[in-house]
C-alpha cells in the first residue's frame, strides 16, 4: 500500500533535509578544524625546531668546553713562562740561561698559537650562540602560533558543538510532529542515497539537480497530492509545492 501524508506534512521534510545538511556541514567543519587551522603542520614545525634547538645547544656546549680547554692550555703555558722567566732572572749559569731562553721562545710561540686557536673558538662560539638564539626565537614564535591555533580550535569546536546540539534538538522536535512511517522512509532513503527529501522546483529535483522527464512529470501530475512519491533520479522523497511547475 502506498504511503500517504498531507502535502503540508510532506513539505516539512524539506526542513528536515535543511537540518540534516546543516548538521553535516557543522560536523564536517568540526572534524576538519585541526587541518583547517594548520595544527598538524604547526605542531610538526614546533617539534622540528625543538630538535634543532637541542642540536644547537649540544654544539654550543661542545664549543664552550673546547674554549675552556683552550683557555686552560693558555694558563698552563703562561704559568710555565712566568716560572722560566723567574728562573732566568736568578740563574748564574750561562748554559742554563741559554736553555731557558730557548724554552721561553718556544713557550711564547706556543702561547701565540693557543691564543689564535682561542680566538677562532670564540668566533665559532659567537656564531653558535647567534644560531641558538635565532632557533629559540623561532621556537617561541612557532609555539605561540600553535597555542593560538589550538585555542581557536577549542573555541570554534565549542561553537560548532553548540550548533550541532541546537540543530539536533530542532530536528528532534520536528520529527515528533511527523508521522513515524514518513520519518522512517525519509531516514531509510537518506541512509541509502544520501538525501531523504528532494524539492521539485520548476520540474527539477533539488536532490539530483536533474530535470524530470516529461513522462515522469506526467506521472507526478497524475498522482494524488497526499501520495508520497520518490524522485526517479535521487530516490529521495519528492516534495511537491506551488513551485513545482506542475
Amino acid at each position: 500500500m502506498a504511503l500517504s501524508a498531507p502535502p503540508e506534512v510532506q513539505a516539512k521534510l524539506l526542513d528536515m533535509a535543511d537540518y540534516d545538511r546543516a548538521l553535516n556541514r557543522a560536523r564536517t567543519t568540526q572534524a576538519a578544524l585541526a587541518d583547517t587551522l594548520h595544527i598538524p603542520s604547526l605542531s610538526a614545525a614546533v617539534e622540528e625546531l625543538k630538535g634543532r634547538r637541542h642540536e644547537a645547544f649540544v654544539e654550543l656546549e661542545g664549543i664552550r668546553s673546547e674554549l675552556a680547554r683552550a683557555e686552560s692550555d693558555v694558563v698552563i703555558v703562561e704559568k710555565r713562562i712566568a716560572t722560566d722567566q723567574e728562573r732566568l732572572e736568578h740563574t748564574a749559569s750561562a748554559k742554563d740561561a741559554q736553555g731557558l731562553e730557548h724554552e721561553l721562545q718556544s713557550l711564547m710561540g706556543r702561547r701565540s698559537d693557543l691564543e689564535d686557536i682561542e680566538l677562532a673558538i670564540m668566533e665559532r662560539l659567537d656564531n653558535a650562540e647567534a644560531t641558538e638564539a635565532q632557533i629559540a626565537g623561532d621556537l617561541v614564535t612557532a609555539e605561540e602560533a600553535l597555542a593560538h591555533a589550538r585555542s581557536e580550535e577549542h573555541t570554534q569546536s565549542a561553537e560548532l558543538a553548540a550548533e550541532v546540539a541546537g540543530l539536533g534538538l530542532a530536528r528532534a522536535e520536528l520529527v515528533a510532529l511527523l508521522p513515524s512511517d514518513l520519518v522512517a522512509l525519509y531516514e531509510r532513503q537518506r541512509e541509502r542515497y544520501g538525501q531523504g527529501a528532494s524539492h521539485l522546483r520548476a520540474g527539477i529535483s533539488s536532490a539530483s539537480g536533474v530535470a524530470l522527464t516529461e513522462s515522469d512529470i506526467q506521472s507526478v501530475r497524475q498522482a494524488p497530492a497526499d501520495e508520497v512519491l520518490l524522485c526517479p533520479d535521487s530516490n529521495a522523497i519528492l516534495i511537491r509545492t506551488a513551485e513545482s511547475g506542475l
